[in-house]
């Protein structure tokens, strides 16, 4: 099998947005490329908080990120 060689991911390939979405269990991290909300913005009622990332934030883990920018308080319905 041919190995695939390894790159280095450039600043504008990394995603650019640190997002809170309303998960089933409360706030959840992600990370998205872009802020498209889909058809007729059906994520948008999703998006708790979202951050754009400096580009030398944007290679970081998940969980960094989200030490670093916590959940926004929630209120539960």
């Amino acid at each position: 099998m041919a190995r695939r060689r390894t790159t280095v991911a450039s600043a504008n390939d990394l995603p650019r947005y640190f997002v809170w979405v309303r998960g089933l269990e409360g706030p959840e991290p992600q990370k998205w490329t872009a802020m498209d909300f889909g058809v007729g913005g059906w994520k948008r009622s999703l998006v708790l908080a979202y951050l754009a990332l400096p580009e030398e934030e944007r290679h970081l883990s998940m969980s960094t990120l989200a030490r670093r920018y916590p959940p926004p308080r929630v209120e539960i319905s």
